[in-house]
This record gives structure tokens, sequence and C-alpha cells, in this order.
């Protein structure tokens, strides 16, 4: 059986996730939509957010990066039937920030970095 990233030619599929969709969770998927490799979007875990989170969007994942331990609650409470082993990962960043403030991008970059495939033409270093 093919994995998913073979199945879409080695893109991965990056969904964000806050409460409302209004600040952080849209600010992640804007600043990391270019990143060659992966696709974004996001979606908010309260009824009344911009876009709520839904089993289609789960399902589209790869990876799940959430801002705060309650979103991850809440998705596996929700949406349990949905994972299908796709990665949880919370950022840990409390909702202190407007859309796009700067700290805030500095702040998910930071978070990011070590989620996020290497860059094309970036060579790899293997242990002899």
């Amino acid at each position: 059986m093919a994995t998913r990233e073979a199945q879409r030619g080695q893109v991965k599929h990056f969904l964000f996730v806050c409460s409302q969709n209004k600040l952080r969770s849209p600010t992640a998927e804007q600043i990391f939509a270019a990143y060659p490799g992966i696709e974004t979007d996001s979606a908010g875990t309260n009824h009344d957010a911009e876009n709520p989170l839904t089993g289609e969007l789960i399902a589209w994942a790869d990876s799940i990066f959430v801002m705060e331990l309650t979103h991850r609650t809440k998705l596996q409470s929700r949406f349990r039937r949905h994972l299908r082993g796709q990665r949880i990962v919370c950022l840990d960043i409390a909702d202190d920030y407007a859309f796009m403030d700067a700290a805030l991008i500095d702040l998910l970059h930071k978070r990011m970095a070590r989620h996020l495939p290497p860059a094309p033409g970036t060579i790899s270093r293997c242990a002899d």
C-alpha cells in the first residue's frame, strides 16, 4: 500500500488549528503556504469559527498543528473517527497575537522549523 506522501507526489498537507480561525492558524497557513513541498489549510475548533474544523479537513491533512493543548483535546474527542494516524503537534502558542503579527510569525517559524521538509537543493547530512 502506498503512503500518503507517495500518493501525493511527496507534497505534505499541513492543517493549522486554533479556536476561531481568525488570528493564529490563518497566519500559519499564510506564511507556510509558499513553502516548497507542503500545502496548507487552517480551521477553528469553535462552531462559529471563520472556517470550522471538519472531518474532511482532518482526512486531507498529513500533519495537524494545534496552537494549544485544548485544541488537541477538542480535535481528538470530536473527530476521533476521522483521525487516521495523522501526526498532531501542539505548537504551544497562546492567543496573544494579532493576525500576521511579527512576533507570531517569528514564533511560528521557530516552532515549525523541525517539522518542515528540507528545502529543495539542501544537502542533508548523514552520519557515517
